[in-house]
């Protein structure tokens, strides 16, 4: 990985931050986009202390706001310096429905939307840099969700895993489809699930789930063992050429029926495109 600059969403805990270090012990040159400037600098000195590399850098900003994805986007393509990986791996759950600045339900926003918008937004970049590669963290969670497009809001029922399952179903058609617009180009994309990780997932929704979280962590995988399909999927020579396939510790794994469905993952891109102004 030396010479490759990496972009990680989201990696200032958990999965992201073990993705963090693992690449930066790789040689990779990281690119941190995360909300909090103390927890990123916190970051940056804990890859510093493990790797001993210092060239790692932050991007700060909310990717509940487009207006600030699209700041992001603008500050990672400063200069003409190359991008090789993109790592989509911010996420949240949210108990009760929420919405953001631009009036979209927050899952969806976040999870989706958000990764749907940065990765449009760094396209030709990557493309200019060719090989390069997107990695998407999506979630064994897809099984049982579902696109309802009359109701992507969740407006009428609001269960909270039935719309985190719908956000990371989105997760995969948005692979499947960018594999398809991306074929030839030298730019792959894929998604993995991590497993049940020990992260702060879901610690957002106050003390009784940050409780629930606690009891729950020694039946956990560590955010490291987690974070391993992504460093997969990023680095290694194995996946050279592979495209819009998911994985589960670091192998391909068939997704559900409703992730394989071209019509759905088409119809999905240009919905999106219209609640993101893509076009």
């Amino acid at each position: 990985m030396h010479g490759r600059i990496c972009v990680i969403t989201g990696a200032t805990s958990g999965i992201g931050r073990a993705t963090a270090i693992a690449l930066a012990e790789m040689g990779a040159t990281l690119v941190l986009v995360c909300r909090d400037r103390q927890r990123g600098e916190e970051t940056l000195a804990a890859i510093a202390a493990q790797t001993g590399r210092h060239d790692a850098s932050l991007v700060l900003g909310d990717l509940a706001a487009q207006r600030d994805v699209r700041r992001i986007a603008t500050e990672l393509l400063e200069g003409d310096r190359p991008l090789h990986v993109l790592i989509n791996n911010a996420g949240v759950v949210n108990l009760q429905r929420t919405v953001t600045a631009d009036g979209i339900e927050s899952s969806f926003a976040v999870n989706h939307l958000a990764p749907f918008l940065l990765t449009n937004l760094l396209l030709d970049r990557l493309r200019r840099s060719a090989p390069a590669r997107v990695v998407t963290v999506s979630s064994e969670a897809h099984r049982f969700g579902s696109l309802d497009f009359d109701d992507l809001g969740n407006e009428r029922r609001y269960r909270f895993m039935r719309v985190y399952g719908q956000t990371k179903l989105a997760n995969i058609l948005f692979t499947v489809e960018l594999a398809r617009r991306t074929a030839g180009s030298g730019v792959t994309a894929n998604s993995a699930h991590p497993g049940a990780v020990a992260t702060g997932l879901g610690k957002n929704n106050g003390a009784w789930a940050r409780v629930l979280v606690a009891l729950l962590r020694p039946f956990f995988r560590t955010p490291e063992r987690g974070a391993a399909t992504s460093v997969h999927l990023a680095s290694s020579p194995a996946v050279e050429g592979v495209t819009g396939r998911y994985f589960v510790d670091c192998r391909e794994k068939r997704p559900s029926s409703a992730a394989q469905d071209p019509d759905a993952a088409r119809r999905l891109w240009d919905v999106s495109a219209r609640l993101t102004g893509l076009y």
